[in-house]
């Protein structure tokens, strides 16, 4: 669920000035000597085993055929986390029960499915009701300890998956500042890109992708307000799905701006991401979003997939807005366009969306974001369990009083401007059908008609960019807004590299459209076979 994560987007606090409103946090501590640094690289690179890369078709044939077991595979990732995230710091908390769950689940006679005996990590934002916190990175939360499992992690349990652990995310999904410091919590340090180590994970669900793309788990789950899933997968070379706001419920997951808030995977291939998403979709009795998805979920997404899908689809290229802010993706964009034509795409280019400029620099977007946030917080707050700050107020004063370690890096000017601006609830609807309105029926949904578009294809984002604690990262552009604005969905893709550094491609459509984008996105996979493992690499000159 990021939260906000985007200062970096005009469109998150487009107040004008600081009164900005608020987007929900990232940053830093101390970095590691070089040659603490070289030595966990080495390591990095000598934990390569013959499980890495195995995706979750692999493995599951592994386990019937008796070659592997779910105690054997959780044990395999514990292990890797022990070893390799020490440079990384994508895991904030392993489930110290893990071993125990696969023991219990290698007992079961009977298979409950492709995930049965998977390990998975989940975003510090999924409450599980077992010995791990749930603390969205802030020490304000630790010792949250919930009664219920979220909807997905209950969903994920019962199909038979492997809690493995909590992943690091930019603090309050990036929200507590206006800065951009993707990846970074008071609680669980700096996650860092396994491509490069100075470079940024970029955007909330950092320690997901991270994780993912660095082979410590099966796969995981990330939320995205704008841009937290596809952005990081992006910079991890990996593939993140954005689901429909309303695919996949929300109940026991720490809120951001409910409107664009969607759950979703973040996987090495499109299959496992698909299999992913048919284990968490479904109606959410905490959830009333969920409600609307009846009709248009379904419980195996792989029966989409298709090497040749891309065969007589017609694909957009909206050029405005989504093109022109680095070089290195455009170059990339390229190429992944020609492979969608030589895979047998009609390419329509330009495909524009015609509110993309008012999209990107967005008042009403501002309102919404500073009304649902705080009352979703203050509403949060107020019900979790446990000694904690019980409100936004309290929260800020929290890490006044925990500057040293809340507010080394970073100012928690977001939170701030969220908690002094205060809108109506008619000027929030207003405000809300403003952005649904632009995003919509005059913007994605307006292109895909004008053109007879099945999908939308566009760079996700740059290359990532170096960590930067003192000033925070810098951010050139990206993808994600129409879709987060809208409540579409969109999926990342890995398209290629520059200097080394992931890029990749966002399919985009109208909602419930994820069947389509899926077997577009796995089409194109096929054609392209971008994904690499991480190098670990560490600081150099150059680009």
């Amino acid at each position: 669920m990021d939260r906000i994560n985007a200062p970096h987007r005009r469109t998150v606090l487009a107040l004008g000035t600081a009164a900005a409103a608020a987007r929900w946090l990232g940053a830093v501590p101390a970095r590691a000597d070089a040659s603490t640094t070289g030595r966990a690289a080495d390591t990095a690179h000598t934990a390569a085993t013959e499980l890495d890369e195995l995706g979750i078709v692999e493995l599951r044939r592994r386990m019937d055929d008796g070659r592997l077991t779910a105690e054997q595979l959780t044990r395999h990732y514990l292990e890797r986390i022990e070893r390799v995230d020490p440079l990384l710091h994508a895991v904030i908390e392993v489930n110290p029960d893990a071993l125990r769950e696969a023991r219990r689940l290698d007992a079961e006679r009977d298979r409950r499915g492709p995930l049965h005996g998977m390990p998975v990590l989940l975003k510090d934002l999924v409450e599980t009701a077992d010995r791990m916190h749930t603390t969205a990175g802030s020490l304000a939360l630790r010792g949250l300890r919930p009664a219920r499992d979220a909807t997905v992690a209950a969903r994920l349990r019962a199909a038979g998956a492997v809690i493995l652990g909590k992943t690091n995310l930019s603090e309050w999904a990036g929200g507590m500042s206006l800065t951009h410091h993707a990846g970074w919590s008071a609680r669980g340090g700096q996650t860092r890109n396994p491509y490069k180590l100075d470079r940024s994970p970029n955007e909330s669900s950092s320690g997901t992708a991270v994780a993912a793309a660095a082979n410590l788990c099966v796969a995981g789950i990330g939320t995205e307000t704008n841009g937290s899933i596809i952005d990081p997968a992006s910079a991890n070379c990996v593939v993140g799905v954005k689901p429909t706001v309303g695919l996949v419920g929300r109940g026991g997951v720490i809120p951001g701006v409910p409107s664009q808030d969607s759950v979703g995977p973040i996987a090495r291939t499109v299959r496992d991401a698909a299999i992913l998403l048919g284990t968490l979709v479904g109606v959410d009795d905490r959830d009333p979003a969920t409600g609307a998805s009846r009709g248009h979920f379904h419980r195996d997404y792989t029966r989409f997939l298709d090497a040749d899908g891309l065969r007589g689809a017609r694909i957009g290229v909206p050029r405005a807005v989504y093109f022109g802010y680095s070089h290195h993706a455009d170059e990339i964009a390229e190429r992944a366009i020609a492979t969608l034509r030589k895979a047998g795409a009609t390419v329509v280019d330009p495909a524009d969306i015609p509110t993309a400029e008012q999209l990107e620099d967005l008042p009403s977007s501002m309102v919404v974001q500073a009304y649902e946030i705080k009352r979703g917080l203050n509403a949060y707050l107020a019900a979790a369990p446990g000694d904690h700050p019980r409100s936004l107020a309290e929260l800020i004063a929290f890490n006044r009083a925990h500057a040293d370690r809340e507010l080394r890096y970073v100012r928690q000017d977001g939170l701030e401007a969220v908690h002094e601006l205060d809108f109506s609830e008619r000027e929030y609807r207003e405000a809300l059908a403003t952005n649904h309105r632009l995003s919509r029926a005059e913007g994605i949904d307006a292109a895909l008609r004008r053109f007879d578009l099945d999908a939308l294809v566009m760079p996700t984002t740059g290359p990532p960019a170096k960590i930067d604690l003192i000033r925070g990262d810098s951010y050139g552009g990206g993808s994600s807004t129409p879709s987060a604005l809208a409540g579409y969905p969109a999926i990342s893709v890995p398209a290629g590299f520059a200097f080394g550094l992931p890029v990749g491609l966002t399919f985009m459509g109208t909602a419930w459209s994820e069947p389509m984008l899926l077997r577009l996105a796995y089409a194109y996979e096929q054609a392209s076979r971008v994904r690499r493992p991480p190098t670990y690499r560490e600081a150099d000159v150059g680009f």
